[in-house]
């Protein structure tokens, strides 16, 4: 029997009080994506970026101790970049060493999927920034709502970080 699967991208589009050249920097520099990296009481503690073609990132985000305390680690290779206009990577969750790690051997349920196609888009509005964030071909679910809910929280922290800049 052939199951198919719903799929839908997750879009989050922002129009960020900032110039293009900080929120790139915001992505693509480490310590500026430690400022905001992760769902609201999150912290991210440590940040590899090797911003080429062909290079790989590794994000750490700690949960805050109310909801465990645990750490996550995101890597994943840069596909395309096209300097103040897009960023397009993979996404996996990791290992602190920056090793692919299968959602399912952890025990996260099977929508997880073990690489998400991610792209962040920048556009100069004026002095601002529209930034519009992608992940591609979501399993439509609860997995995905979250996945939704937490990005919009870390770009909520984001806009933070900016504003105090």
């Amino acid at each position: 029997m052939n199951v198919r699967v719903r799929t839908k991208d997750l879009v989050l589009t922002r129009v960020i009080d900032a110039p293009i050249e900080d929120v790139w920097k915001a992505w693509t520099d480490c310590e500026q994506v430690k400022r905001w990296w992760g769902p609201k009481g999150f912290t991210s503690h440590t940040c590899t970026i090797d911003l080429r073609v062909g290079g790989t990132y590794l994000f750490h985000m700690r949960a805050p101790e109310d909801q465990g305390g645990q750490n996550y680690y995101l890597t994943g290779v840069y596909k395309r970049i096209v300097p103040l206009e897009l960023l397009e990577f993979g996404q996996s969750l990791a290992d602190a060493d920056g090793n692919v790690i299968d959602p399912m051997e952890t025990g996260l349920p099977a929508d997880i999927p073990k690489e998400m196609r991610t792209t962040v888009t920048f556009r100069r509005v004026g002095d601002r920034t529209e930034l519009t964030v992608t992940e591609h071909n979501w399993e439509v679910g609860e997995q995905r709502d979250l996945s939704e809910a937490g990005m919009n929280e870390s770009l909520d922290k984001l806009e933070e970080a900016l504003a105090t800049r």
